[in-house]
């Protein structure tokens, strides 16, 4: 019997009560498949950070690095840590410690739900550049609290990341329809998104088969609303692809729909899996939060492991529930709690 050791983050907020109800599906999938997912849970959050000073302790990464994966719950907690804090605490030192440069986020309606546009036949899987680019934290302040103050946040892109998620999207894009959007604003970004256009049209000669079309951030903003179907493998730097990916939750029916995955390609590290929505303070400890996207994004952390059967099975019995229309969440205008919806899932599956 295959074993995973699985590092769980809740977090903060609902992203413990997400976590809880995507673990009793997974375990569940384990039993039925014949694998074993061996837990162990750690408390980092913004209540851990109050306590003591840091988001994690000194040593959290090397803690994790043992680990065949790290499933996350949400982070953040503004109004008692800001937010610039919790992230570069502890996601964003995850994801670069590990090299997990690729975040990949899936968008479609699932069977019974609805999204607020006309389109339905839509499947994007975004792909974002995770460790560099806008969100690379180099730049400073001077001159502070005076009226000459200065601030300055410098994006980094190097060849070889730009080069590397880009081949990663064109792999991707073999594996599906063949199509590909690379997402700059090369008209104002002289810089950095023209060297991101160069890079593209250097790397898509490897891929012949592959039909590659480049957008402005804007326009394909624009696209996401007005033509969804005519999108499926998009390829964006870390803030158009953080940005994009939230576009794309909102015409799939809400963050509660909306998984990710954070991967390195080589292996060799965890790699970490979260749904995109963050830890809602306003309805946390209700128990109302939808656990779809978390559930989902255990089932991409199955197929990162190789359960490909058991990750399907996972998607199939999420559009099980959607499709009966008997459990909602308040998202969807139902009254059904957190742990109905992954108890029904985990019915499905078991079937």
């Amino acid at each position: 019997m295959d074993e995973y050791r699985i590092a769980l983050i809740p977090g903060d907020g609902v992203g413990v009560e997400v976590t809880d109800g995507a673990w009793l599906v997974l375990e569940a999938a384990s039993e039925k498949f014949g694998f074993k997912l061996i837990s162990e849970r750690f408390d980092w959050s913004c209540e851990y950070y109050l306590k003591n000073g840091q988001m994690m302790p000194g040593n959290g990464i090397e803690l994790l690095r043992g680990f065949d994966s790290i499933l996350l719950g949400a982070v953040g907690w503004p109004a008692q840590v800001p937010d610039s804090v919790s992230l570069h605490g502890l996601l964003l030192p995850i994801r670069k410690a590990f090299d997990l440069y690729v975040n990949a986020r899936p968008h479609k309606i699932l069977k019974g739900t609805s999204g607020p546009l006309k389109a339905e036949k839509f499947d994007i899987l975004c792909i974002r550049e995770n460790t560099e680019g806008e969100y690379s934290g180099a730049g400073g302040r001077v001159h502070v609290g005076t009226r000459d103050e200065v601030a300055v946040e410098t994006s980094i892109f190097t060849r070889r990341g730009v080069e590397r998620i880009l081949r990663y999207g064109f792999e991707q894009a073999q594996k599906r329809s063949g199509r590909l959007a690379s997402v700059t604003k090369s008209n104002a970004q002289k810089h950095s998104m023209v060297f991101w256009d160069e890079v593209t049209d250097e790397v898509a000669g490897d891929y012949p088969d592959v039909d590659v079309k480049r957008y402005h951030i804007d326009a394909i903003a624009a696209r996401f609303v007005m033509q969804p179907e005519t999108l499926d493998v998009v390829v964006a730097s870390n803030l158009f692809g953080d940005i994009l990916t939230d576009l794309g939750a909102a015409i799939q029916g809400g963050l509660g729909f909306a998984a990710s995955a954070n991967v390195n390609p080589a292996g060799g590290v965890p790699s970490m899996f979260e749904p995109v929505h963050g830890s809602a303070p306003d309805i946390a400890g209700r128990g109302i939060a939808n656990p779809l996207a978390a559930i989902w994004s255990g089932a991409l952390m199955l197929d990162h492991l190789g359960e490909h059967v058991a990750a399907k099975a996972i998607l199939l019995a999420i559009e099980a529930v959607t499709s009966s229309g008997a459990l909602k969440g308040a998202d969807q205008g139902g009254n059904s709690t957190t742990q109905e919806i992954a108890a029904g899932v985990k019915r499905e599956l078991l079937r």
